[in-house]
């Protein structure tokens, strides 16, 4: 009996450890707004979730992605297994330039959506015949993804510069 009580008090000690550090180390990409969905009598309510984030190897490219965000008391301890559903929108926000080399299907982004199991990401390609960068967001689970996705288009245009007013117009 004094084993069992022993290893349960280990595993549920291992499991606050895991949250905590989850806790710790959860990005925090910079949160544009959020709109609540459904009320929830204890804890946080459900809600859409905006968060803007640059892509770190290709200077002026913004991209703003919304998902859901399950509330109440699991949602409050960040152990809720949040849908899979995303958005992504990706706009040119000045003269686009690659700061480091980059392969296709690399990760720009990453969220957690469940305590161990489940992930949101955003991966970018470079299309290169149409010179085009696309973001695809997506959610995987250790065991079974899902087919649920979302992608936004960044043409390669020329930016203006600042002194022509022919531009702005």
């Amino acid at each position: 009996m004094k084993k069992i009580a022993i290893l349960t008090g280990g595993a549920i000690l291992l499991l606050i450890l895991l949250l905590a550090v989850w806790l710790i180390f959860r990005s925090d990409r910079g949160t544009t707004g959020a709109v609540n969905t459904q009320f929830r009598w204890i804890g946080p309510n459900d809600k859409i979730v905006v968060d803007g984030f640059d892509d770190p190897k290709v200077r002026g490219v913004a991209c703003h992605i919304a998902r859901a965000q399950t509330g109440g008391v699991k949602g409050a301890l960040s152990v809720a297994e949040d849908a899979s559903d995303a958005s992504i929108a990706c706009r040119q926000t000045g003269p686009i330039k690659f700061l480091d080399e980059f392969k296709d299907g690399e990760r720009v982004f990453d969220e957690q959506r469940s305590l161990l199991f489940k992930s949101l990401q955003v991966v970018r390609f470079y299309d290169r015949k149409r010179n085009v960068l696309v973001y695809l967001s997506y959610s995987d689970r250790v065991l079974t993804g899902s087919p649920k996705n979302s992608i936004s288009t960044v043409p390669i245009m020329p930016w203006p510069a600042a002194g022509d007013s022919a531009m702005m117009r």
